[in-house]
Parts: C-alpha cells; structure tokens; sequence
C-alpha cells in the first residue's frame, strides 16, 4: 500500500520515510513514530493500518543520522543492539526529523502524530514542542515522566501497559498528576509492546482496545 519516500530536516539533513496513502479523499495525516526498531515490517504495517482508517501516514526514519536504514526484528539479541539507539539520544535530532515529517503531509489537512515505545515518547514532546499538529496519542513510552513537566500545545491520549517492566506504575501515576488534562489508558496484564502482534509480549486484547481508541480520539481532534 506504502511507498518509500525521503524527507529533509531543517538543518538539510536528508532522510528515509514510509508513507501509505487512503484509497479516499484523506481525512487528515498521521506521523507515525518508530520504536528502537526503526521502520520495519511492524511500522510499515501500522502505517498501512492508519491509510485504512482514511489517513495519510508517513513514518519517518528518525535514526538514519546514525545508522541509515536501520530495521531490526524482536528476537533479544536484535533487541540488545536496538538499545544502542536510546544510550543518549539526540532528542533535538528526532525532533527535527519529526517536524520534517510533520510538514511533508500538512497539505493534506490537520496532522496528527502516534508514537509507540521511543515514539512514544517523541510522540509527547512533539506535542509541547513542535508546530503544526492537532492531536498526539503515545503507546508506551518510557520518557513522559521526564518530560512531563512541558505542557502540551495539543489534545494528547496515552497508553500503559499495567506489567511493564520497564515504565513503573509510579511514572504513569505521576504524568497523571502533573498533567492531569491527559487521557490515560492503563491495560490490565499488558507488558511494553503489547500493541505490536510480532512481539512476544503482544496482547491482542489490550491492542483491541487501544486502536479504537486511538482512532477516535483523532477522528476527534483532527476534524
């Protein structure tokens, strides 16, 4: 459905993207953010997923500074060498890549953006940051306590997993009460990643319930 497409950044740094395309007039457009394992086959398929629902999507590819082209899959050791993406990233550098992705599909209409794990986390400080969006909604993303003290410029909904071992409970509780205007979701059972059906830790219930979700918080913001 996609296609490969490049994008350049503020600072001319040019960069790989995947964007997909609805068979329809486009609602609007959704950036869609990576986790530690680039834009693989999952990313693809969340992009695709986006184009159903009416939305243009394009998935930037926000560690080619460093390694271009890099997709990984989700067995531990590729796990262990997508790791060295988040040692000490360079949050200004995805975020003009973001922004980049941001402004390539603002013709289309009101622009949203989805993160998941890393993206995530991008997806938040996009929100405080960035221009040019209506809405953001983050999947698991480890980072939002750090930056939960920036307001958001837009409608922003979030989603935990209950079991997660690597973002406590006490990070959600506490993005809870410094931003208490947040939509919040927390899945019973779920562990981090359980939304991408190619990882161990999937939980197609927990999944089931946060992409409508989703959906219809843009179908919302995004009118």
């Amino acid at each position: 459905m996609g296609q490969d497409i490049r994008l350049t950044a503020s600072d001319d740094f040019e960069f790989g993207a995947y964007r997909a395309d609805p068979a329809g007039k486009p609602k609007g457009a959704l950036v869609v953010i990576q986790e530690i394992f680039g834009v693989n086959h999952h990313i693809r398929h969340v992009c695709d997923r986006v184009a159903a629902e009416g939305y243009v999507a394009v998935a930037p590819s926000i560690f080619d500074r460093s390694e271009p082209g890099f997709t990984s899959g989700y067995s531990p050791e590729e796990i262990a060498v997508a790791r060295k993406f988040v040692a000490n990233p360079d949050w200004q550098a995805m975020l003009r890549d973001t922004q980049a992705a941001i402004a390539a599909v603002q013709a289309v209409g009101s622009v949203g953006i989805i993160g998941f794990c890393l993206g995530g986390s991008i997806a938040y400080v996009a929100a405080t940051r960035l221009s040019g969006l209506k809405a953001a909604v983050g999947y698991y993303g480890g980072a939002v306590v750090r930056f939960a003290d920036e307001t958001p410029k837009v409608p922003v909904q979030l989603h935990f997993g209950e079991k997660d071992a690597g973002i406590p409970l006490s990070d959600v509780e506490t993005i809870k009460a410094k931003r208490p205007e947040l939509e919040i979701f927390i899945y019973p059972g779920a562990q981090h990643g359980f939304s991408c059906d190619e990882r161990a830790s999937y939980d197609k219930t927990s999944a089931d319930l946060a992409w409508p979700r989703a959906m219809a918080f843009f179908a919302q913001h995004l009118k």
